[in-house]
């Protein structure tokens, strides 16, 4: 039985994140529609990488539909990707109560935590027990985010439970909770998809992705919800008024 190598997969990683920079140069407009993209020799040259490792990557856009390779002629991009619709990011609380609303919501695990993980611990005091569910969010038949909350079980109970499997999380605990909550935050950072991630988005390896963290704390101090939330990075949009 053959495995995987650190070689075998730090070649798979370049490749496919060459093609989401392939990709994107058919996006902007680098690479027009009908244009002729530079042959594999230059590019293999401009990003230090072999020929081979070129020739994969623009296999995975040649099966995407994106570009058409001809023996002698060279290749030329024939479409651009599928437009998807961003989400916009919402930067206030009120905002975010609404930010999914629309998304198809699909469960991939519930159970009971006796105590925090450790990414969850921090500012706040923990509740005695908690529920953690993990789900995928799409719109249009296309998953744009991957997420997982951890709540207060007995919050969790007052959802009722049933609609946390069909909802957005932050409306339900607004309604149930909201007069309780004394201070919220939220995180933003920018990373690449693992393995799972690229799987449950959709995505390439190591494609860009936007990275959300939620906490809320209500009136007594205790920390009754923790969010963590992996966003597409070409399906979300953040915007701040300036003026």
């Amino acid at each position: 039985m053959s495995s995987f190598t650190d070689t075998t997969l730090d070649r798979m990683a370049r490749y496919l994140q060459l093609a989401s920079l392939f990709r994107n140069k058919i996006i902007t407009g680098d690479w027009p529609v009908g244009g002729r993209i530079p042959n594999v020799a230059d590019l293999a040259v401009d990003f230090e990488v072999a020929r081979g490792t070129i020739r994969e990557a623009l296999g995975v856009l040649e099966d995407e539909g994106l570009i058409e390779r001809f023996r002698a002629k060279g290749s030329f991009v024939r479409r651009t990707p599928k437009e998807r619709s961003a989400h916009r990011l919402a930067i206030d609380w009120a905002s975010l109560i609404s930010a999914h609303e629309g998304a198809d919501i699909e469960v991939l695990e519930q159970r009971d935590l006796d105590e925090l993980p450790a990414f969850a611990t921090g500012e706040g005091e923990p509740a005695e027990h908690y529920t953690m569910m993990r789900r995928v969010h799409a719109r249009d038949g296309h998953p744009y985010l991957a997420a997982r909350f951890i709540l207060d079980s007995e919050l969790f109970r007052q959802g009722p439970p049933e609609r946390f499997r069909h909802e957005a999380t932050l409306p339900i605990l607004h309604e149930i909770a909201g007069k309780r909550i004394a201070r919220a935050n939220q995180i933003m950072t920018l990373g690449s998809a693992d393995r799972e991630m690229a799987a449950l988005l959709e995505l390439p390896l190591n494609a860009p992705v936007a990275h959300v963290a939620r906490r809320a704390i209500d009136t007594s101090g205790k920390l009754i919800y923790v969010g963590e939330g992996i966003y597409r990075g070409d399906a979300v949009r953040l915007e701040i008024a300036l003026i």
